[in-house]
């Protein structure tokens, strides 16, 4: 179980071409150890339509890791790119690479709560379980996105989201 701090909202609004939910999931993690070293990324998922536990489909995944980057690729078919990041998934953090950025600011507020789920990744015709394991706080969470299609994906504006502090196991892609 590799440890991490994470902000996570949710946006209407599909990746193009993907039959999913109108619905995106954004998030920045921070990987504070993992067998590539510590290392940061953001992404946007697409929940699909499936019975059983939720399922995401990644269109992006930005990483400031080279291996990190090689591992997504080959491992669980993430389509990992190159980013520099700023900031604290505590209050603000910005991720920026070629052409694209990210600005996400974050308020959190409420209780700290404990958690823990499961989510099943789709990608390339594999199939991986993500087990989390938790506190979460309920967090107001605005994002400013610059690039062709980023605003679209993560939602420009503000939204329900909560911040996380926890475990997360990325099991064996199957397909």
């Amino acid at each position: 179980r590799l440890p991490t701090r994470s902000v996570v909202w949710l946006s209407g609004g599909a990746a193009p071409g993907v039959r999913g939910l109108p619905v995106t999931v954004g998030a920045v993690v921070d990987y504070l150890d993992s067998p590539v070293g510590p290392y940061r990324e953001i992404f946007a998922g697409t929940l699909l339509r499936r019975l059983g536990p939720p399922s995401v489909h990644v269109p992006f995944i930005a990483v400031d890791s080279l291996p990190s980057l090689r591992a997504g690729r080959v491992h669980w078919a993430l389509p990992k790119v190159v980013a520099a990041f700023t900031g604290s998934v505590d209050e603000e953090v910005r991720a920026a690479g070629d052409g694209w950025s990210v600005d996400v600011a974050v308020r959190p507020y409420g209780p700290v709560l404990p958690a823990a789920g499961l989510v099943l990744a789709a990608q390339g015709g594999r199939r991986t379980r993500v087990t989390v394991r938790g506190t979460v706080r309920a967090a107001r969470v605005t994002v400013t996105a610059h690039g062709p299609t980023l605003g679209g994906w993560l939602g420009r504006g503000r939204h329900v989201g909560f911040v996380a502090r926890g475990r997360i196991r990325i099991g064996t892609a199957r397909g």
